[in-house]
């Protein structure tokens, strides 16, 4: 019995080898499938529509129930390729998918990960404009934007200005997407620098733009994943790897910080999908040569696992009346950090907040009731691959007929245009504003 597990567990990894080599389209879809059908019962490979060209926008779940959100485990995401001449991301998501499913019932870090967290890998959101670059190359090329010649990383709907830019096939695939599934954490891949950025890429004065960033309320959130992510990277992490005169501390920046970007993928996932997603800048060379990437892999493959472990963080549970049925579309959120659009539960009563660990008042709104203030401590270290369960019991009847089943969405518009205050992580310290003084006094 041992020996023929053996033997089908070399069978398995034989089938889906995975060379270092860029793979087009037709490669890439035999690959993924052939993983389907191998790993069926960790895995489940479906479109969530089509490029401009026709072309399947893949992805790969793989868990312990990759056909169906179950309660309790979160949904987390990778999205490389957006920019279809950054190449790196994608065929970094293919390694890991095949390091996931052959790892799985042998590491235990990957098998615990594999069991209490649903992974949803989508290693092209831009086929079109990968196929269009077939000569590695450096620096911008034609393939960066999609077919009709839209940059998709600028084609989002924005919360700080109007986004009036038609709205490509891949786009409204992503936000569809979106709204299917409680996604808690996500990235999306990138190439032409090396760091870990995170939210806002845009911004007004209330977000910290006139101190030369924009930052969200869970700031302290966003800085702790672009760390976690850029700490285990060993060129990432020096800051000045690409040698282009621009310096990211740590390996980490603020998207603002950086350059403003109107209509970025990662400041809509936390506006409007209720997900914390950073950018990842992989590689200073936007399509280096193949002969590259076994050390790319090599240098983001721990950075990629413990990441996907962020997912774990804070709280997470479910809002009952007192007849314990769950009650959807309920605003869930952590007081003193409240989201220009309300996070709330999901179909099932579900709510994931992501939070350090320290202590916190969590704060549900039921229409027609007063606020319910709970107090939670969130430990040094997560459980088994578990955020802290805690579930809420409101001491009343949930008014049903008046909680729509689907969250209704915030309108897509600049929400953070007229806003005058924001949260407390906005506000400059002393140092940060004595750095402002001198900047301003000495330029």
């Amino acid at each position: 019995m041992d020996f023929a597990r053996l033997w089908l567990g070399l069978l398995l990894s034989l089938v889906t080898a995975l060379d270092f080599n860029y793979h087009h389209q037709e490669a890439m879809e035999a690959f993924l499938k052939s993983v389907a059908q191998n790993y069926s019962s960790i895995t489940q490979l479906h479109s969530i529509g089509k490029s401009v060209k026709g072309r399947n926008l893949w992805v790969l779940v793989v868990g312990r129930f990759p056909k169906e959100h179950r309660i309790g485990i979160p949904e987390f995401k990778y999205v490389a390729n957006m920019h279809g001449d950054e190449t790196v991301g994608r065929e970094l998501l293919l390694h890991l998918i095949e390091h996931l499913v052959t790892n799985d019932g042998k590491d235990p870090e990957i098998t615990n990960l594999i069991d209490g967290t649903r992974i949803h890998i989508m290693p092209s959101m831009n086929p079109d404009g990968f196929e269009a670059v077939r000569k590695p190359d450096c620096f911008y090329s034609n393939g960066r934007e999609n077919y009709n010649l839209y940059d998709l990383n600028r084609n989002f709907p924005d919360a700080f200005e109007f986004n009036n830019v038609s709205r490509q096939p891949e786009t409204e695939a992503v936000m569809k997407w979106l709204k299917m599934e409680t996604f808690v954490l996500s990235a999306n891949l990138h190439g032409g620098a090396l760091v870990a950025s995170y939210p806002f890429d845009n911004g007004v004065p209330a977000t910290g733009t006139l101190h030369s960033r924009s930052l969200t309320p869970d700031d302290d959130v966003f800085q702790h994943l672009a760390h976690t992510y850029a700490s285990r990277n060993p060129n990432m992490k020096k800051g000045d790897h690409c040698k282009n005169n621009v310096n990211f501390p740590n390996g980490v920046t603020n998207g603002y910080s950086w350059y403003p970007l109107l209509g970025g993928m990662q400041d809509y996932n936390y506006v409007w999908a209720q997900c914390f997603e950073i950018t990842l800048e992989l590689s200073c060379c936007k399509y280096p040569r193949e002969e590259k990437l076994p050390l790319f892999w090599n240098d983001n493959k721990a950075s990629l696992i413990e990441y996907i472990k962020q997912v774990h963080l804070g709280v997470k549970g479910q809002v009952f009346d007192h007849n314990r049925i769950p009650l959807p579309n309920v605003i869930v959120e952590v007081q003193d950090r409240s989201h220009i659009c309300p996070y709330k539960t999901n179909r099932f009563g579900e709510y994931y907040l992501l939070v350090l660990p320290g202590s916190y008042v969590i704060n549900v709104t039921v229409p027609g009731h007063e606020p319910h203030l709970t107090k939670v401590v969130i430990p040094e270290k997560t459980q088994n691959f578990s955020a802290l369960k805690k579930d809420i019991l409101l001491p009343f009847q949930g008014q049903l007929d008046s909680i729509p089943v689907s969250n209704p969405s915030c309108p897509m518009s600049p929400l953070y245009r007229n806003l005058r205050s924001h949260s407390a992580a906005t506000k400059p310290s002393l140092f940060l504003f004595l750095v402002t003084v001198l900047h301003i006094f000495f330029k």
